[in-house]
Protein backbone atom coordinates (compact mmCIF):
# COMPACT_ATOMS: atom_id res chain seq x y z
CA UNK A 1 0.00 0.00 0.00
CA UNK A 2 1.32 3.46 -0.90
CA UNK A 3 1.02 6.57 1.26
CA UNK A 4 -1.46 9.22 0.10
CA UNK A 5 1.27 11.32 -1.52
CA UNK A 6 1.97 8.47 -3.98
CA UNK A 7 5.48 7.68 -2.76
CA UNK A 8 6.48 4.12 -1.97
CA UNK A 9 6.99 3.21 1.66
CA UNK A 10 10.49 4.22 2.74
CA UNK A 11 13.06 1.54 3.50
CA UNK A 12 13.40 1.15 7.25
CA UNK A 13 16.71 2.37 8.66
CA UNK A 14 19.50 -0.16 9.10
CA UNK A 15 20.28 -1.09 12.68
CA UNK A 16 23.34 0.64 14.04
CA UNK A 17 26.52 -1.38 14.15
CA UNK A 18 28.36 -1.56 17.48
CA UNK A 19 30.95 0.91 16.19
CA UNK A 20 28.31 3.59 15.47
CA UNK A 21 26.02 2.91 18.43
CA UNK A 22 26.37 5.19 21.46
CA UNK A 23 28.94 3.83 23.89
CA UNK A 24 27.49 2.20 26.98
CA UNK A 25 29.35 2.52 30.21
CA UNK A 26 29.92 -0.86 31.85
CA UNK A 27 28.13 -1.20 35.17
CA UNK A 28 30.35 -0.95 38.24
CA UNK A 29 29.28 -0.89 41.90
CA UNK A 30 30.64 0.38 45.17
CA UNK A 31 29.48 -1.61 48.20
CA UNK A 32 29.72 -0.27 51.74
CA UNK A 33 27.81 1.01 54.73
CA UNK A 34 26.13 4.37 55.10
CA UNK A 35 26.42 6.57 58.21
CA UNK A 36 23.54 4.63 59.85
CA UNK A 37 25.24 1.27 59.27
CA UNK A 38 22.97 0.01 56.46
CA UNK A 39 24.63 -1.89 53.60
CA UNK A 40 24.43 -0.19 50.21
CA UNK A 41 25.34 -1.11 46.65
CA UNK A 42 25.72 2.04 44.55
CA UNK A 43 26.29 2.03 40.78
CA UNK A 44 29.26 4.31 40.13
CA UNK A 45 27.65 6.13 37.17
CA UNK A 46 24.50 6.97 39.14
CA UNK A 47 22.36 4.39 37.33
CA UNK A 48 21.05 2.55 40.36
CA UNK A 49 21.68 1.02 43.71
CA UNK A 50 19.93 -0.24 46.78
CA UNK A 51 19.84 -0.78 50.54
CA UNK A 52 20.41 -4.35 51.77
CA UNK A 53 20.07 -6.37 54.95
CA UNK A 54 23.67 -7.55 54.89
CA UNK A 55 27.03 -7.15 53.20
CA UNK A 56 26.48 -10.52 51.56
CA UNK A 57 23.15 -9.39 50.04
CA UNK A 58 24.69 -6.15 48.73
CA UNK A 59 27.60 -8.03 47.16
CA UNK A 60 25.27 -10.63 45.66
CA UNK A 61 23.18 -7.91 44.00
CA UNK A 62 26.19 -5.97 42.70
CA UNK A 63 27.95 -9.04 41.28
CA UNK A 64 24.76 -10.27 39.61
CA UNK A 65 24.09 -6.82 38.06
CA UNK A 66 27.61 -6.63 36.62
CA UNK A 67 27.56 -10.12 35.14
CA UNK A 68 30.22 -11.22 37.62
CA UNK A 69 32.88 -9.22 35.77
CA UNK A 70 36.21 -9.07 37.58
CA UNK A 71 36.91 -5.68 39.18
CA UNK A 72 33.32 -4.46 38.63
CA UNK A 73 32.51 -4.40 42.38
CA UNK A 74 34.60 -2.56 44.96
CA UNK A 75 34.25 -2.37 48.73
CA UNK A 76 34.35 1.02 50.42
CA UNK A 77 36.21 1.55 53.68
CA UNK A 78 34.42 4.89 54.27
CA UNK A 79 30.67 5.57 54.58
CA UNK A 80 28.77 5.85 51.27
CA UNK A 81 25.31 7.11 50.31
CA UNK A 82 22.79 6.52 47.53
CA UNK A 83 22.48 10.20 46.66
CA UNK A 84 25.37 12.68 46.37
Amino acid sequence: MRPRDGRANPIPPMPQSPSTAPARLPLAFLVGQNAEGHWLAVETHGLGGGIFRSRRDALHYATAETGRRPDAVRLSSTPISLAP
